[in-house]
This record gives structure tokens, C-alpha cells and sequence, in this order.
């Protein structure tokens, strides 16, 4: 048995029950896990799939480099904006309730983006994507920490985080394809059929997740009762105290420090996903091709993001991991800039976003645990919110340095510059401590 075992507190009469704390927390990841990743890998295709709409959206709707750059980060504007008082209204409400109805309403926004017309409309839908999809990447990552507790964690969140590389992975040819055969079937545009067709699933996924997402573990029937017990007795040992004052994160400097280290790890991710498959079209190749191509960066990245967090929970280490994984996404970008073949650009893209996206579930790991249960309410969404606004500054400076040399070396050379500071931002925290963070 597991050295994790406790005895869960009985029932009076009941028999004394051990518990594998464990096998407990294997119980509830086979449970929640599949589900989340599934309407995360939904939700980051939904936000990204703008980079293979650009394929062809651009030409046919006359965006220029630097209006698509910018108009793709708008979106940032109201997921940023949003992401703390959703974050707060799930832990009043329930994350059944919210979740399901974050996922209907950005499926419908997404659909809408089928039937854009100017640059307005495309700002206005953009910006409207943002406003209802905030909350659901931080409120799952705050939902799991009511169920994993820290030992386990970052595997765990590796494990949902992992949809980030895999919806990249999967999306990309499926974009491709969406794009490449289905342009002109009655009278609409590829592009058009891609946002409509992969805004679907969110909606189904949506409506599904009201009757299965329990809010907790108390109301999880697929638990014992000495499971719970367990689950809770470990859970409020790591908590230490809530005092019930959310909203104070929003002027603690720790969560700013964490916040900007996060911008610079997710500036990399987002200047990639919005520009990749035009960086690979630029190639020569055509929109299958660059479909498929575009996937490879996502799959090593997939792979590294498993074996990192594994290593980290094996050695209870996450600053380290963490720095380390973004002065590998920082070297991977600066090489791609001046790469002087395709073949060797698309080992150095490769290598930019296995640092990237390898750093994620550590830096996570380590704040939801140091922040606690009372900062991390409100305080896991103003991280992701800051660091979310690099999904807007990102693109818009690839878009503005292209626009203005024709090349995207320098721009990919500007974006190395975030994973870096992050990884000594990162490192900075670590020699100071957990007493910075829990002060």
C-alpha cells in the first residue's frame, strides 16, 4: 500500500476504513480528466483556429498582416478583463453551472465569426469570444485544486494542460482539411465552414457538462464517503486558512511578480499559434502541407510536457523545471529567427514550443500552491490574466514586424526575449523563497 494510505475518519457504528490517498486522486483524474481536456482542447481551437482561417480569410476580406495581428489579440482584451470575476462567480456558484455555461456561449460567439464581413465585425466578434470564454482555463486549474493536492499536482495539470499542444496537434490537420475541402461547398468559404464547424462541439460539450461535472468532492457520487474524507483531510492540511477576502489579490505584488513571469512564458506560446502556419506557408507549401507540418512543434511538445512534469513531481521540484523550460522555449525562438533552411526552422520551432508549453503545468503547480486557498480564488485568474495579455501583444507585434520588414525573423528573435525574463523572474521567486509568496 502506498505510503499516502490514511485512515479516513468513520461514521459512528461504521467500520473503520484506510484509504489509498493515491489511488483516490488515479480515481479522480481517470474520472474529470478525459472530459476537461476535451473542452480544452474545444476551447483552444476555437481561440487559435484564426491563424488557418488567416490562410485564406485575409486575401478574401483584405487584412493586412497588422490589422490581423492586432484584431486576433482583441481577443485577449475581454478574456483578460473577465477572467477574475468569472473565477469568482464559479466558486460562488459551482463549477457545473459555470463551466457549461462558459462553453454554450463561446461556441455560439465562435459560430457567429462565420458570417464576419469587415474589420469591425471581426473586432467585435473577437473581442466578444474573449468576454465568454473568460474563466475557463483558471477556473478549471482553480476547480482541481478543490480535488489533487500538491504532491500530485503537477502531473495532474499536466494532464489537462496537455490539450494545449494536443489541440494544436490534432486542430491543425483537421483545420487543413476543413479549409482545403470544403471551400466553396454551397457558395461559403472554407474559412467560414471552419469556424462553424468547429464551434459545434463546444456547444454539445457544454450542455454534457452540466449533467457530469460534479462541484466538488462531497458531491461526487462515484466517491465512498472515507474517500472524501481522505481527499479532505489532506486538502485542508495544504490550505491553510481561507479569510474569505478574494478580491485582495488583486493588490498583491506577489500575484503581479507571477503574472508577469507567466506573460513572458505564454508570449512565446501565442506569437506561435496565431503565426505558425503562415511561418510554414511562407515555406512554399500549400494548406494541406502546412496543416500537417504545423502540427509536429505540437506533438514534441505534447510528449516533453508529460516527461517534465513527471521529473517534477518525482523530485517535488517546480522553480527549477520551470526556468529551465523557459530558457529552452527562449533558445528554440532566437534559432528559428536565422534558421537558413526550412528543415532546421522547423527543428528550432519545435524546440521553442516544447519550452513553452513544457513550463505551464510547473508554473502552476508551484502558484496554486503557494498562493493557498484564499488568493487563489481570485488570484489564479489575475495571473492568467496578465499573462493572457501577451495572447494580444504577441501576435500584434509579429503582425507589426512583419508588416513592416517582410520577414518574421526579428519578430520570432522579440518574442525569445519573454520566455527568458520569465525563467529569471522564476528563478528570482525560487531564491527568495515560499516565505515571498506567503507573505
Amino acid at each position: 500500500m502506498s505510503d499516502a494510505a490514511v485512515a479516513a475518519p468513520p461514521k459512528l457504528g461504521a467500520p473503520h476504513e484506510t484509504v489509498d490517498a493515491d489511488r483516490v486522486v488515479a480515481k479522480v483524474a481517470r474520472r474529470l480528466i478525459p472530459f476537461l481536456v476535451t473542452a480544452f482542447i474545444v476551447a483552444y481551437l476555437d481561440r487559435v483556429n484564426i491563424g488557418f482561417a488567416a490562410l485564406t480569410m485575409n486575401a478574401e476580406l483584405g487584412f493586412t498582416p497588422e490589422f490581423f495581428g492586432w484584431a486576433a489579440g482583441v481577443f485577449f482584451i475581454g478574456y483578460c478583463l473577465f477572467e477574475a470575476p468569472s473565477n469568482y462567480i464559479m466558486h460562488r456558484v459551482g463549477a457545473r453551472l459555470w463551466i457549461a455555461r462558459i462553453m454554450v456561449s463561446w461556441g455560439l460567439v465562435s459560430a457567429l465569426t462565420a458570417f464576419i464581413w469587415s474589420e469591425a465585425s471581426f473586432v467585435v466578434l473577437r473581442l466578444l469570444l474573449g468576454v465568454m470564454e473568460a474563466g475557463f482555463a483558471p477556473g478549471v486549474i482553480l476547480y482541481l485544486t478543490y480535488w489533487i493536492p500538491a504532491a500530485q499536482r503537477a502531473r495532474v495539470l499536466a494532464s489537462f494542460l496537455i490539450a494545449v499542444p494536443l489541440a494544436s496537434a490534432i486542430g491543425s490537420p483537421i483545420s487543413g482539411f476543413i479549409l482545403a475541402s470544403l471551400n466553396g461547398v454551397g457558395g461559403i468559404s472554407g474559412w467560414r465552414w471552419l469556424f462553424l464547424m468547429e464551434a459545434l462541439p463546444s456547444i454539445i460539450l457544454g450542455v454534457f457538462c452540466f449533467f457530469y461535472l460534479p462541484d466538488g468532492p462531497q458531491s461526487a457520487k462515484w466517491l465512498t464517503s472515507g474517500e472524501k474524507a481522505s481527499l479532505r483531510a489532506v486538502l485542508e492540511r495544504e490550505a491553510g486558512r481561507d479569510h474569505g477576502d478574494h478580491w485582495r489579490a488583486l493588490k498583491d505584488v506577489r500575484i503581479l511578480i507571477l503574472g508577469v513571469a507567466y506573460f513572458g512564458i505564454v508570449i512565446a506560446l501565442y506569437g506561435l499559434s496565431f503565426w505558425l502556419p503562415q511561418i510554414i506557408k511562407a515555406f512554399g507549401f500549400g494548406v494541406i502541407a502546412t496543416s500537417l507540418l504545423a502540427s509536429i512543434p505540437y506533438i514534441c511538445a505534447a510528449l516533453a510536457m508529460w516527461a517534465w512534469s513527471r521529473s517534477s513531481d518525482r523530485r517535488r521540484e517546480t522553480v527549477g523545471h520551470t526556468a529551465l523550460a523557459g530558457v529552452v522555449g527562449a533558445i528554440g525562438l532566437a534559432c528559428a529567427a536565422y534558421a537558413p533552411t526550412p528543415l532546421l526552422s522547423m527543428i528550432a520551432l519545435s524546440v521553442a514550443a516544447v519550452g513553452a508549453i513544457a513550463a505551464l503545468p510547473t508554473f502552476w503547480s508551484f502558484t496554486t500552491l503557494a498562493l493557498g486557498t484564499g488568493d487563489a480564488v481570485v488570484g489564479v485568474a489575475v495571473i492568467n490574466s496578465i499573462g493572457n495579455i501577451s495572447g494580444f501583444a504577441g501576435p500584434y507585434l509579429v503582425g507589426l514586424v512583419k508588416g513592416a520588414t517582410g520577414e518574421f525573423s526579428d519578430a520570432l528573435l522579440a518574442l525569445a526575449l519573454g520566455p527568458l525574463i520569465a525563467a529569471l523572474l522564476i528563478l528570482r521567486i525560487g531564491r527568495v523563497g515560499f516565505r515571498f509568496l506567503r507573505a
